[in-house]
């Protein structure tokens, strides 16, 4: 697998697609902090990690309303790839429809939200759009 990124969020895709309420991926270190990240932003219901074997997995349990059955996620986006990485300034930084979504950026203080790179004051590697 040359992109784990790419992924981990096809998983995610393919999830909500299906209408499952779990998913489970394999771990690795910017994986879980990209699913904490949509936790503390309420894109997910809940997440675990789960260590068994090398690296471990991720159980991610995805977020729908209970009334029309709608995923809290309606796109995710991998922005930079490995073959062609996508990297911004704080003053660059991407608005994912116009505030409303966030992107997921992996910069040198760790990966955060554009806003928090933006407050800190960092730029970084785009790795997604969620929305």
């Amino acid at each position: 697998m040359t992109d784990p990124i790419a992924d981990y969020l096809t998983r995610l895709r393919n999830a909500i697609q299906a209408k499952h309420r779990v998913v489970e991926v394999p771990a690795s270190n910017l994986k879980k902090e990209i699913t904490k990240i949509l936790f503390d932003k309420g894109y997910i219901l809940n997440y675990k990690f789960v260590e068994d074997g090398p690296q471990g997995t991720i159980k991610v349990a995805l977020k729908y309303d209970p009334v029309n059955k709608v995923n809290a996620i309606k796109k995710l986006i991998r922005v930079s790839s490995p073959g062609l990485r996508k990297y911004t300034g704080y003053k660059e930084m991407p608005r994912v429809i116009n505030g409303l979504g966030i992107a997921i950026l992996s910069t040198s203080k760790g990966v955060m939200t554009d806003k928090e790179a933006t407050e800190q004051k960092i730029g970084g590697e785009v790795l997604c759009y969620v929305y």
